[in-house]
C-alpha cells in the first residue's frame, strides 16, 4: 500500500521571518530617514536647508539619470547594447584617449556622472575607456574653463584642462593594465545593470529589434530594467546629496587652509587627502579655492585640492561603492588620489 508523505508545513516563526524579510526597510532609505529625523531633533533650521539642497541637486541630476536609465533599458531590450559596446571597444589606447578628451568637455560632476557610467558599463563598454571618461568628466568642460579663467586665471584653467585629460589617460590606461593582468574581472555589483562582468566583457551578439515594444517579452525586459536601475540609483544618489548638504553646512570653509598651509610636498599631500572626501563640485568651488589661495594656500596645494574634490568626494565615493565592485572602487580612488597629488606637485613646480 502506497504511503502518502505528510504535507510540508511552515512554522509560525518561519512565516513571520519571511514576512519581515519581504517588508523590511532598505538600509539606504532607513539611513536617509534617520539623518532627517536627527536634523529635526538636533538642528531644526538645517532640515529645510538640507531638503532644499537635496531637491535642487536631484533636479539637476534627474535628467541625466532618466536618460541613462532609459538608454540602458532600451539597449538591453532591443539588443543594441552589443553594438554600442563594440563601438567603444576599438584599440584600447585610442579608445582611452578619445574617452579622456570627451570627458574633458562633458558637463558632469562627480555624482552626476555615476548614472552615465553605470549605463555605459551595463551596455558592456570596457572599463578602460569608461574609467578615462569617469575621471576626466568632473574636472572640466567649456563653461568651467571660462569660469576658471575668470576666477583663478587663464594659466590655472589651461593647466586644469591638461590635468583633466592626463588623469583620464592615467585612469584609463591603468584600468586597462589591471584588467589585462586579471586583477579586475567583475566590474558592476550583482543587480546593477547586468551585474557581474558587464563592464569588462562584450556579450554574445543578438539580433537588434529597434521597435522592441512590439514584442511583449522585450517590453517586459525594458520595464524591469528601468525600474530596477532607477530605484537603485535614486536611493544612493539621494543619500549622497543628503551627505553633501551636511558637509557644506558643517565643515569649516577655511579648514583646508588651516590643515595644508605652507609650501613644499606636505601641503600638497595634505590638500589631496582633505580634498578626496570633500564636497567640491560645481562652480562654487572656484571662489572657495580663490579664497583659500588668499589665505596662503600654495598654488600646488590649491590645484591638488581642486582636482581631488572635483574627481571624487565622500558622497560620490558612496555612490560608486553602491554600484561597483571593491577592486573597481579601489582603482577609482587610487587613480583619483595619484592624479590629484601629481597635478599638485607638478603645478607647484611650474609656479615655483
Amino acid at each position: 500500500m502506497k504511503t502518502l508523505s505528510p504535507p510540508i508545513t511552515t512554522s509560525r516563526s518561519q512565516r513571520l521571518y519571511q514576512g519581515f524579510k519581504a517588508y523590511r526597510l532598505d538600509r539606504v532609505w532607513l539611513t536617509i530617514g534617520l539623518i532627517l529625523l536627527a536634523l529635526a531633533a538636533l538642528d531644526q533650521p538645517q532640515l529645510p536647508a538640507t531638503l532644499a539642497f537635496v531637491s535642487k541637486a536631484a533636479l539637476n541630476t534627474f535628467g541625466f539619470l532618466l536618460l541613462s536609465v532609459g538608454l540602458t533599458a532600451y539597449a538591453k531590450a532591443s539588443g543594441v547594447d552589443n553594438l554600442i559596446s563594440r563601438a567603444f571597444s576599438g584599440p584600447p589606447l585610442l579608445a582611452v584617449v578619445s574617452a579622456a578628451l570627451m570627458g574633458a568637455v562633458s558637463p558632469f560632476c562627480s555624482c552626476g556622472v555615476i548614472p552615465i557610467i553605470v549605463a555605459l558599463l551595463a551596455m558592456g563598454v570596457p572599463l578602460a575607456p569608461v574609467m578615462a571618461f569617469w575621471l576626466a568628466s568632473p574636472l572640466m568642460d567649456p563653461s568651467m574653463f571660462i569660469m576658471t579663467s575668470a576666477t583663478l586665471g587663464l594659466e590655472f584653467a589651461v593647466a586644469k584642462t591638461m590635468i583633466a585629460v592626463s588623469i583620464g589617460l592615467l585612469g584609463g590606461w591603468g584600468a586597462f593594465m589591471l584588467t589585462r593582468q586579471g586583477w579586475i574581472t567583475d566590474v558592476l555589483k550583482d543587480g546593477v545593470g547586468n551585474g557581474g562582468c558587464a563592464g569588462s566583457k562584450i556579450r554574445t551578439p543578438k539580433p537588434v529589434v529597434w521597435a522592441f515594444w512590439k514584442d511583449s517579452s522585450r517590453l517586459s525586459t525594458a520595464l524591469a530594467s528601468f525600474k530596477t536601475n532607477a530605484l537603485f540609483l535614486v536611493k544612493w544618489l539621494l543619500l549622497a546629496f543628503v551627505l553633501e548638504s551636511l558637509m557644506v553646512a558643517y565643515l569649516p570653509r577655511d579648514l583646508i587652509a588651516q590643515v595644508a598651509g605652507g609650501t613644499g610636498f606636505m601641503p600638497v599631500l595634505l590638500a589631496t587627502l582633505v580634498g578626496i572626501p570633500s564636497y567640491l563640485n560645481g562652480y562654487a568651488a572656484l571662489p572657495l579655492v580663490s579664497g583659500l589661495m588668499g589665505q596662503g594656500l600654495s598654488p600646488g596645494a590649491s590645484m591638488a585640492f581642486l582636482v581631488a574634490g572635483g574627481v571624487t568626494s565622500l558622497p560620490a565615493a558612496m555612490a560608486v561603492w553602491a554600484v561597483a565592485r571593491a577592486r573597481v572602487f579601489a582603482a577609482y580612488l587610487g587613480f583619483a588620489f595619484l592624479g590629484a597629488l601629481a597635478s599638485g606637485v607638478l603645478f607647484g613646480l611650474w609656479k615655483a
